[in-house]
């Protein structure tokens, strides 16, 4: 584990992370940028989720899903490379954190639940018919339940690691 615990050393030693550290400014910044992604990312997924769930039923799916789904993928665009440089300014600390690899852990469970959905789940959904008044299988409905608790706990972590 030398390797795993130098490299942090070096990363958070690089002049991009103690520039951010230092600075008045930017560490506040990315926090915010990483937020705002957050909300976007975790609100449009928690949206189409409830919807899956059973409210909001005159929302057709297949156009709520065109309309939120780019957005939380948006998101993602704010967080990664934020979350990337935010963890840099204190990987030794984090690289060794429990809550860290366990947010870790429940993002790539989310990023499965999600492609599972997708490739699974949601396509036989948007090539029926009446997708519009299409009941929904439990397996998708199951998928929702997972997405918004792994999505809370995700979150949940991230505050957890700001103590």
């Amino acid at each position: 584990m030398p390797e795993v615990t130098d490299f942090f050393a070096w990363l958070e030693n690089t002049a991009l992370a103690s520039s951010i550290r230092q600075s008045l400014w930017l560490y506040p910044a990315l926090e915010i940028v990483h937020i705002v992604g957050i909300v976007i990312l975790v609100g449009g997924a928690f949206l189409f989720d409830l919807r899956l769930l059973g409210f909001a039923k005159n929302l057709p799916l297949k156009a709520l899903s065109a309309h939120l789904l780019p957005w939380s993928q948006r998101g993602l665009l704010l967080i990664v490379p934020s979350g990337i440089l935010l963890f840099m300014t204190n990987s030794r600390t984090l690289g060794i954190d429990p809550t860290f690899w366990l947010k870790m852990t429940l993002l790539v469970l989310a990023a499965i639940n999600v492609l599972v959905f997708h490739r699974l789940l949601f396509k036989p959904l948007n090539h029926s018919e009446n997708p519009h008044n299409k009941e929904l299988s439990p397996a998708a409905k199951l998928s929702a339940l997972v997405s918004i608790s792994l999505w809370v706990a995700i979150i949940a972590c991230g505050r957890l690691l700001a103590y």
